[in-house]
């Protein structure tokens, strides 16, 4: 059959260790890229650009924010904060001439000494304490984009982008700008996904479950907690500079605000903690639900003709949306990505009844 483990033999390290341990896996995600990679083909502009092309974006931050809490256990409330210092960093490179590419390096580069200098508390506390250093973080950086006018050019400016080009193709077009937010965030992906083979994701994992377990066997927990919040970090900065670049095209302090660090940290735990897929599926729920349930109650409205407030109409759909949150919890604490799990290893062993959970 298609989806079986059937006939496949594991002999060596290296083969249980690839990255596509079932052949249907590769197809499936082969097969999706290309729907990505052809998108502009059969996408409308409006869905590409309004709701693709964000998606991918805040994939990718939510992927940077996975390695952190999900992989490394180090939680993070002024993720928003990382991707402000990205975007403005980026901005005022390429305004000094630097090429595209490298400003993207240099604001990764930024944004990741600032986020690890702030991580460092992670060296000495952990829990709730450490949500407290990183919303610090947030609160902090927020002050210094608002009051510093070289950075923000004030509270209520707007500071648009300059045209650049990204590997010698300008960043202007619809179709252009989509496929720059896909290959960063196809990067983040391949990434992420051979970080947890290699001995520094199974460090980080061991640090996560018990950091002082981790040191007897050998493990650094100084080093790897360190290590985690610069990747994060560096990898979050850029995510916000594509955001800016190739989705808002000007920022605001507004859009790197407490509320979008809340937003992350939803996509990864409503998602799945340290799941790539559960990323993306994460992100989707939190951006693309809310519009998708807007549209149908409206929608239902105007066919009924249900004599509804607007104002009640406006509410209708968060009231839902924070209802299929609370569901999706209890029925599977773990996330999206392990219902999605779940429903593989149906597949796999299927029609046998001895699925696992």
């Amino acid at each position: 059959m298609f989806y079986r483990l059937a006939g496949i033999r594991h002999t060596s390290y290296e083969s249980a260790r690839q990255l596509y341990t079932i052949p249907a896996d590769k197809v499936q995600v082969y097969g999706l890229l290309l729907l990505a990679v052809l998108a502009p083909l059969y996408l409308p502009s409006l869905y590409l650009n309004s709701y693709l092309l964000p998606w991918l974006v805040w994939s990718s931050a939510a992927m940077s924010l996975t390695l952190l809490m999900g992989m490394a256990g180090q939680l993070h409330f002024g993720f928003a904060a990382v991707m402000a210092i990205g975007a403005y960093a980026s901005i005022h490179l390429a305004r000094f001439g630097v090429p595209f590419e490298f400003a993207l390096i240099g604001a990764g580069l930024i944004t990741s000494i600032i986020g690890t200098a702030f991580g460092a508390a992670a060296l000495r506390v952990k829990g709730l304490y450490l949500v407290m250093a990183t919303l610090a973080m947030q609160y902090l950086v927020d002050w210094v984009i608002i009051n510093v006018p070289a950075i923000s050019g004030g509270a209520q400016a707007t500071l648009q982008t300059p045209e650049v080009k990204f590997l010698f193709v300008p960043l202007q077009s619809a179709t252009s700008l989509y496929f720059g937010a896909l290959i960063w965030a196809v990067v983040v992906t391949v990434l992420l996904l051979n970080i947890k083979r290699t001995s520094m994701g199974r460090a980080l994992a061991a640090v996560r479950d018990k950091d002082f377990a981790a040191a007897v066997i050998g493990v650094n927990p100084f080093k790897y907690k360190l290590l985690a919040f610069w990747t994060s970090s560096f990898l979050g900065g850029i995510s916000g500079a594509v955001l800016a670049f190739c989705y808002y095209q000007a920022v605001t302090p507004e859009q790197f605000g407490f509320n979008v660090s809340i937003q992350l940290v939803a996509m990864v735990l409503v998602g799945g903690l340290g799941s790539v897929i559960g990323a993306y599926l994460g992100a989707a729920f939190v951006l693309l639900i809310p519009i998708v349930l807007t549209n149908l109650i409206a929608g239902l409205v105007a066919t009924t003709g249900l004599p509804i407030s607007s104002n009640l109409l406006a509410h209708i759909p968060l009231m839902i949306y924070g209802a299929l949150i609370i569901g999706f919890l209890l029925f599977e604490p773990l996330g999206l990505a392990k219902i999605y799990d779940n429903i593989r290893k149906y597949f796999v062993v299927w029609p046998f009844r001895h699925t696992q959970r």
